[in-house]
């Protein structure tokens, strides 16, 4: 399983981080479950959410984008894609990936990534932080978008006292 050798993610205070979750809603179940976990992680660091639902994985880009220049400090972007039948899969799974890489460098501002690249629905429910599930992928990308703001946070700061 891809979670073996995860960092402790515990005792994070993100008070006064603001994060916007963009999830997408395809696979409800897995997108749920994904969701939930995001927002356990952010309460427990005490960070401020808003959330916003998109259609799909695709759309996940923009709308980052937009909420990270419009005052968010990190956006958790959560997406469900499982492979089928046709070269679909590679073609969002990469629109997707890239998209979201270039909001990160462009706005300057970190992207929590909690989208997940399937073979089936079994991998998704496995990771989605359901019942029974061998990870959370939404308390793993929550918890590493606040992090990366107070890492960011921290560099201005030394920086200022250079």
């Amino acid at each position: 399983m891809s979670g073996e050798g995860a960092p402790e993610t515990t005792s994070i205070d993100g008070t006064g981080v603001r994060v916007t979750v963009v999830a997408g809603t395809w696979h409800t179940v897995i997108a749920e479950g994904l969701l939930a976990g995001a927002l356990r992680s952010l309460d427990a660091m005490n960070a401020s959410v808003t959330v916003i639902r998109v259609p799909g994985s695709f759309e996940l880009p923009v709308v980052a984008k937009a909420a990270l220049e419009n005052g968010a400090d990190a956006v958790v972007a959560l997406g469900v894609i499982i492979r089928g039948g046709t070269p679909h899969f590679d073609f969002v799974s990469d629109a997707a990936t890239a998209g979201l890489t270039r909001v990160a460098l462009d706005t300057g501002k970190p992207v929590g990534f909690g989208v997940l690249t399937l073979d089936d629905e079994q991998q998704g429910l496995d990771r989605a932080g359901l019942e029974g599930s061998k990870e959370d992928k939404g308390d793993e990308a929550a918890s590493a978008a606040v992090q990366t703001v107070l890492t960011l946070r921290a560099l201005g700061a030394a920086a200022l006292l250079a």
